[in-house]
């Protein structure tokens, strides 16, 4: 009996994965025949789960929306507290919360009946969050791209690049990157034959389509979101601060491009619309650092020097 329960709840997990399965894929996976696979189905079944069969090509095992939800039996009242919390945490500031918080999203959209989703958007469409640099995003957006990524299917988004430039992009979705109060997509680009990154809040609108790919191997999200977001800032700087690489990283944070110089200094390199948003931002620094460049940097920081004189002598 514990191994049927335990084959169970790895069925689930196998379902909720992916969009369709076909028998025999279930069996290897499960190790199991094709005939055990029907019992667990079942078994589903009998628990809640709308686990839906179809037959023919493209035909398979999928798991549908319905009054069932996750092991955590939510009721009607908690699913909509939890999902609408969800897409809130989705664009906060605590490290961490907000890829979290899509991919819980994801997974509870999926099996989230359609009234309770009505419900949700209702909330979400009377609440005002206030934010001193407010950036919206489309927590819908946010739950496309999630689940074209978790079941590697090709999407298209409606796209207006800084310059105001709209496109259609064709992409493979990869990964979804949280840097402080923005999104960023990593994808590969069908029609540029390349990667790409795109922010989310320039994304008018996402769409799946039913094109599955193979993954590509691909380059570290962090890494290549830093760097393409980075060159493509009209002002940079480089400094120097003195702490190791990886206590720059804890005392810092990632949403910078750190890199070794020797074991007691660390490169910093970060961007912005202006130059001064720039200064004023390595201000905050909690440790001192000294300007490799540009010029216009440490000019910047002689007009905030000649303008913090002038306040202290109460001009």
């Amino acid at each position: 009996m514990p191994d049927t329960t335990a084959r169970v709840l790895q069925l689930l997990g196998l379902l909720q994965a992916r969009p369709v399965w076909s028998g025999p894929e279930l069996a290897a996976r499960l190790g199991v025949t094709t005939r055990s696979v029907r019992r667990d189905v079942e078994r589903l079944r009998q628990l809640g789960y709308p686990v839906h069969a179809s037959h023919g090509v493209g035909g398979g095992y999928q798991l549908g929306a319905g009054k069932a939800l996750p092991p955590l039996l939510l009721d009607t009242e908690e699913a909509v507290a939890v999902a609408v919390c969800l897409r809130l945490a989705a664009g906060g500031t605590v490290a961490g919360v907000g890829e979290a918080a899509v991919r819980t999203m994801a997974k509870l959209d999926q099996v989230l009946p359609a009234p309770l989703r009505a419900q949700v958007a209702a909330v979400q469409d009377a609440t005002v969050t206030l934010e001193l640099h407010p950036v919206e995003v489309d927590p819908e957006v946010l739950l496309v791209l999630a689940r074209a990524i978790r079941e590697s299917v090709q999407a298209r988004l409606d796209y207006v690049a800084r310059d105001g430039t709209a496109s259609e992009r064709r992409i493979e979705p990869y990964h979804l990157v949280a840097t402080g109060r923005r999104w960023y997509l990593m994808a590969f680009d069908l029609d540029r034959d390349d990667w790409r990154s795109f922010r989310i809040d320039r994304i008018g609108a996402a769409r799946t389509s039913t094109f599955t790919f193979s993954p590509r191997e691909c380059p570290d999200p962090e890494d290549y979101i830093l760097r393409s977001v980075g060159s493509a800032w009209p002002a940079s700087a480089s400094v120097l601060v003195r702490l190791p690489l990886e206590q720059a990283r804890t005392d810092i944070g990632s949403w910078a491009d750190l890199e070794e110089v020797d074991a007691q200094t660390t490169r910093l390199r970060a961007g912005s619309e202006r130059i001064e948003d720039v200064a004023w931002w390595l201000l905050r620094l909690p440790v001192e650092f000294e300007v490799e460049g540009p010029d216009e940097l440490r000019r910047a920081y002689a007009d905030l020097a000649a303008r913090a004189t002038r306040l202290a002598a109460g001009g």
